[in-house]
């Protein structure tokens, strides 16, 4: 019998870490993942997780644990995928080290995710996005910061991992070549142009936050970085006073990833290339930016002004003649 514990620790240690020199999003979601598993194993075999064996974690196992995520635990089939790629990950792993379990291995990695509704992404008309920039007491420290990152997100698109991990030195803002830098998925760089106004409203902030190159553009009062919660807890706050000017707000449910679909379709609807949305926006498939053609309403109806109507006039059919009357009655 062997242990998992030796096999998961160099799993993050060498493999993640060292070999594939994993970003730590990805590190924190994998470890995330294991220690839900590894609660679930002690719940159900009642044994510590240093104590679990690999012949303890057969697909019958599995399976029962990512039932357990979307019946117990309320998560999505999304999320719940999620979980089985990083499980998977740690499987081809193990079976590399252990090829005396590779048949249980192999019944593992056979699981297939779950499929899921793609619902229609959502984002923000330019009144809700002036009502939402409008929302921030521009009187205070923080109103002024929240103005500055709304408008930036809302612009570039920015991922809130992204934007988190802006600094200072990563926003220029020259009239000539203003942009921003920032890392995204897969440890790519890209620089993303600001508009005249993006730019102006962020030099502004950044001669009030007069922070060092290396510190974060948008920060707390005490200098550390803005966490995604506290990003989202802000975004919610002035959504709520947005919408007592634009009502159309009441019935969305923001988040910073409904800001970067806003960038994305003000850029579709200016008439941009989606291979070229694909590089803005930092995705690796320009087949994700197909979403926003089925979400745009406005480009379907203008194919559709551009195809020859069907000459068939409205109401029933009634025959021109009794005979035919008398036949179709038959």
């Amino acid at each position: 019998m062997s242990l998992i514990a030796p096999t998961l620790e160099s799993f993050f240690t060498d493999r993640l870490a060292t070999q594939r020199q994993a970003s730590g999003h990805t590190i924190a979601a994998y470890r995330d993942t294991m220690r839900l598993l590894l609660d679930f194993m002690t719940h159900r075999t009642g044994r510590p997780p240093s104590r679990l064996s690999w012949e303890d974690l057969d697909a019958d196992v599995i399976s029962a644990f990512l039932d357990h995520l979307q019946a117990g635990r309320g998560n999505s089939a999304r999320t719940r995928n999620a979980r089985l790629t990083a499980i998977r990950s740690l499987f081809h792993y193990a079976s590399l080290r252990h090829p005396e379990h590779a048949a249980s291995f192999a019944r593992v990695l056979a699981i297939p995710p779950k499929r899921f509704d793609r619902a229609t992404v959502a984002f923000l008309t330019p009144a809700e996005v002036a009502a939402l920039l409008a929302a921030p007491d521009r009187n205070t420290w923080e109103g002024r910061r929240d103005h500055a990152l709304l408008f930036l997100i809302i612009q570039t698109g920015l991922r809130v991992s992204e934007v988190i991990g802006v600094n200072c030195a990563d926003i220029t803002t020259s009239s000539a070549g203003a942009h921003v830098r920032c890392t995204g998925k897969g440890r790519k760089e890209r620089a993303v142009p600001l508009t005249r106004e993006t730019a102006a409203t962020i030099r502004v902030w950044l001669s009030e936050r007069r922070g060092q190159p290396d510190e974060p553009a948008f920060s707390t009062r005490t200098g550390r970085r803005l966490s995604r919660d506290a990003i989202e807890h802000r975004l919610a706050t002035h959504a709520a006073a947005a919408a007592t000017r634009c009502p159309s707000l009441l019935g969305k449910k923001l988040s910073p990833h409904v800001l970067r679909h806003t960038a994305a379709m003000d850029l579709l609807h200016a008439g941009v290339d989606t291979t070229v949305i694909a590089l803005w926006l930092g995705h690796v498939d320009v087949r994700s930016t197909n979403a926003y053609l089925h979400a745009d309403l406005a480009i379907k109806e203008r194919a559709l002004a551009l195809t020859t109507p069907t000459q068939s006039p409205p109401g029933r059919y009634h025959p021109t003649d009794p005979l035919l009357a008398f036949l179709e009655a038959l």
